[in-house]
């Protein structure tokens, strides 16, 4: 198995991916507020895209770095 598709399945872990939202739901509502503040307080037009990526990419990035930590944890307790 290459070392993608190792880390994508690492990263579908129930536990991971369940962390990973609950970093993506706080971060996300974080980040609308700060880049779409303006809009929401003032009832003017919201970009879906940017407030979906607000959440997208907290994800990611948590998923990633938390299936990253467990392949290399598991490689060395293989050693």
């Amino acid at each position: 198995m290459t070392r993608l598709v190792t880390l994508l399945r690492t990263a579908c872990r129930r536990e991971i991916a369940g962390a990973a939202l609950k970093v993506s739901l706080v971060v996300g509502v974080v980040l609308n507020l700060v880049n779409q503040g303006g809009a929401l307080l003032d009832n003017g037009p919201i970009d879906w895209a940017r407030g979906l990526l607000n959440f997208l990419v907290p994800y990611c990035v948590s998923s990633y770095s938390a299936a990253l930590d467990a392949t290399r944890r598991c490689r060395e307790n293989t050693r």
